[in-house]
């Protein structure tokens, strides 16, 4: 018996899933060969346009891309560059957006973070990932449940405020955390080591590196977008950057937050341990008198002092008492002195 092909989620072209708008109040699921067949008469319906949503985990993706679709080079190249920050770029009057997300169990680990590449022209978007991501599937559970999109940009602009969306509440979820982190500091229960908060910071940091649109290129598309975008959904555009600007800044307090947290548990850390080395130099002190006087008394040689006196032993322990008391009083003298 012939085993069944590998589907990764997706179809043997690798379409995750597909969808026509314009032809009806909301939008229409569509298949690879429906795709296909729209796609070679596009022409022929200038106020339609299609979404096609790829999974590259199927090695078909790419083969299918190639044979029925004309995207810019630029595309394809950015399928195998490594980890870039999020960005929206134009090339041959098409959107090229690389755009990282986080998985769906995310949970403040790096590896938790994955990318997912599209191309938006008029009539025609692409999106394609290597793994399930929230704001892609968001965007998919909304154009299922009947939300209907008047053009190609608006869909750009809806997966971004759903990442922006994301994206905010992972930063109230790492809020909740330093809250009862700093909860429990106030309240003197130091139960948090710095080196977890400092892997909280610095998945905060790739977030922000990675999820952060590149200003450059943001900038030069807002400036001059293609003829083909719509006034609205370029304004639009320029409101979903400020959304993402306004999480961003959340995310920069935050991390100046635990930095912050981070040195007062590295200063109680350090006072516990002045603490703690006072007490054993207090004791070093305390001890020194009667090991200097057992020393000098426990040699075997002739003339030791006080050897046949019957009251000896107690002149012994009154002069170890009054060294031991002198010491320990120079000590904390000098403690009080340095406090």
């Amino acid at each position: 018996m012939q085993a069944a092909p590998l589907s990764y989620g997706s179809d043997q072209s690798g379409l995750v899933c597909g969808y026509l708008f314009g032809r009806a109040a909301h939008g229409l699921a569509i298949e690879a060969d429906e795709a296909r067949a729209w796609l070679a008469a596009r022409e022929a319906h200038p106020g339609e346009f299609i979404w096609l949503h790829f999974n590259l985990a199927n090695t078909a993706s790419e083969k299918w891309l190639h044979e029925h679709t004309r995207l810019p080079e630029e595309f394809h190249e950015s399928l195998h560059e490594g980890p870039r920050s999020t960005r929206i770029e134009q090339a041959d009057n098409t959107l090229i957006a690389v755009v990282n997300d986080v998985l769906h169990d995310f949970s403040f680990e790096p590896s938790d973070i994955s990318t997912l590449w599209l191309s938006v022209d008029r009539q025609l978007v692409i999106s394609a990932r290597r793994k399930p991501l929230k704001a892609i599937d968001g965007l998919r559970n909304a154009v299922r449940n009947g939300e209907n999109l008047r053009s190609s940009v608006e869909l750009l602009i809806h997966l971004l405020r759903d990442q922006a969306d994301g994206l905010l509440k992972i930063v109230r979820a790492a809020i909740a955390r330093v809250d009862a982190i700093e909860d429990n500091l106030l309240a003197g229960k130091l139960n948090t080591k710095r080196a977890s908060l400092g892997e909280l910071r610095r998945v905060l940091v790739r977030l922000q590196r990675l999820l952060a649109p590149e200003p450059a290129a943001l900038f030069r598309l807002l400036q001059r977008p293609p003829a083909w975008v719509a006034e609205l959904d370029a304004q639009e555009l320029r409101e979903s950057t400020e959304e993402f600007s306004m999480v961003l800044a959340d995310m920069a307090s935050l991390q100046e937050r635990i930095k912050l947290i981070q040195e007062e548990i590295a200063a109680l850390v350090n006072e516990g341990n002045n603490r703690s080395l006072f007490v054993l130099t207090i004791v070093t002190v305390l001890a020194l008198p009667i090991n200097i006087i057992a020393g000098l008394l426990g040699m075997n040689v002739g003339g030791i002092p006080l050897a046949q006196d019957d009251g000896g032993f107690w002149i012994i322990v009154g002069i170890v008492a009054s060294f031991t008391v002198a010491a320990g009083w120079l000590a904390f003298r000098r403690q009080r002195d340095l406090i």
